[in-house]
């Protein structure tokens, strides 16, 4: 399809610009295309600034910003909605009521290069691990030119927008995608499904945005398999193919059942859960025929990705990791297993809360955390929820702090040689922090100041 004559003179009401970069590319490609673009998102002219700053020189984008109007729904020829948008959105429901296309980022990208084979990996966890070490294969494979086609990587991955890779894919190509189940939702409107679809697990999480429904995240999640064909592939561990296989009759694609990592493999990732990434990987390799040699040969080179379990430093003996992508118990329950040995972790923990049972988490930090620093300061909700079982867990020495660099500091301080600190905060980011990618930046500042001060 012709992206430039698709998208030319269009009226596009495009929901939530955000600062993350995903919105600021696509709108960028939108308005090259010749769209004529209303941009309306809750954040002010002020919040948005950045951003802002980047789109002035397009003329064909109006702005309505600190508030959404419903007329901005009524006279258009597709919403396109951001990741996110609350499911019971009046806006969203209003254009729907109106017969408008209701579109996103990633779906609309395989509506528009329907030649182009999609590779979608989603789950609770281990999804980012798992897409990168797909597009890792993918790229070694490339270089022994047995894989036809050029290889990209989009969706969930920050600072990487989808829509723009249209200038640039052409028939036979691959696109590999992290889906969350927000921009699965795009799927679900437009009844599609990727080709090969990896659904990595299902746990529990953000079920404060779906009001606590458990159903209402799986129907999201499923639509990464729910459309597939006969022609189609998924991967997915063996209790989930066996889960949808009894919900989902009617799906008729080729179930995978990944195997194993063979012995022979020196994995750098640590963890089952990152072994388990390995596992998926490896069989949409063998779906992709890519040799197992070049499979290996990926896997071995892979270390962890940024923000997920990643060693950023050792100190004086003290390794240090990062895994503020952590924002569930059960993210934190992985990372403690992949680390921990007889209470060898000085564990900094907390944030907002997102609903989640800690309890299962708190159980295990006895086990292998000599030490918990709690992160109690403004936005951290399910920290004050937690702080009174923490304090009653045996054997454990607790501190709270209010800043990343104070927990750091202590950490390290009650940190015995060849202990491991641990920055897995198992909730979510928001009041101390922008995000998890922000807090993750100011983690790393903190690790490299402390760094200059321990010379």
């Amino acid at each position: 399809m012709d992206h430039k004559h698709f998208f030319k003179k269009k009226k596009i009401t495009l929901m939530g610009l955000g600062l993350l970069g995903r919105g600021l590319a696509d709108v960028a490609f939108l308005a090259e295309c010749g769209a004529q673009l209303t941009v309306t998102d809750l954040k002010s002219k002020d919040d948005l600034a950045p951003t802002l700053k980047k789109l002035k020189k397009y003329k064909n984008i109006r702005y309505v910003l600190g508030e959404h109007r419903l007329e901005d729904f009524s006279d258009c020829d597709m919403v396109i909605k951001a990741a996110g948008v609350p499911l019971d959105s009046s806006f969203i429901a209003h254009a729907r009521s109106l017969n408008i296309p209701i579109e996103m980022d990633e779906s609309l990208f395989a509506k528009c290069a329907p030649d182009v084979r999609i590779i979608g990996i989603t789950g609770t966890r281990g999804k980012t691990t798992t897409t990168m070490l797909i597009y890792s294969m993918l790229l070694e494979a490339k270089k022994t030119r047995r894989y036809k086609g050029d290889v990209f990587l989009g969706g969930n991955i920050l600072g990487l927008a989808t829509l723009p890779l249209l200038k640039k894919v052409k028939p036979g190509d691959t696109m590999v995608l992290e889906l969350s189940s927000w921009q699965l939702q795009g799927f679900g409107e437009a009844h599609i499904s990727p080709h090969i679809a990896v659904f990595t697990n299902f746990l529990d999480d953000h079920l404060n945005y779906y009001n606590g429904d458990r159903s209402l995240y799986w129907n999201d999640k499923a639509y990464i398999f729910s459309s597939q064909s006969g022609g189609d592939f998924f991967v997915a561990p063996k209790e989930l193919l066996k889960k949808v296989q009894s919900q989902y009759p009617d799906v008729r694609s080729h179930f995978v059942v990944p195997l194993s990592v063979p012995s022979s493999w020196n994995l750098k990732i640590k963890g089952a859960h990152n072994h388990q990434s390995v596992v998926l990987a490896i069989a949409v390799g063998g779906v992709l025929g890519i040799t197992d040699d070049t499979m290996k040969k990926a896997v071995e080179q892979f270390s962890a990705v940024e923000g997920r379990l990643e060693h950023v430093a050792t100190i004086q003996d003290i390794e240090i990791y990062n895994d503020t992508t952590s924002t569930t118990p059960d993210s934190l329950r992985a990372a403690l297993s992949a680390l921990g040995e007889s209470k060898n972790i000085v564990l900094i923990m907390g944030g907002a809360d997102k609903n989640l049972d800690m309890q299962p988490a708190l159980k295990q930090l006895p086990l292998y955390a000599s030490t918990v620093i709690l992160l109690s300061g403004e936005g951290t909700s399910g920290t004050e929820k937690i702080k009174k079982d923490v304090y009653a867990l045996p054997d454990l020495h607790v501190i709270e702090v209010g800043s990343i660099d104070e927990a750091l500091k202590q950490a390290f301080f009650y940190a015995r040689n060849n202990e491991r600190i641990l920055f897995s905060p198992g909730f979510a980011s928001f009041g101390m922090f922008k995000n998890e990618f922000d807090r993750g930046e100011k983690f790393m500042v903190a690790v490299k100041r402390l760094k200059s001060e321990t010379k």
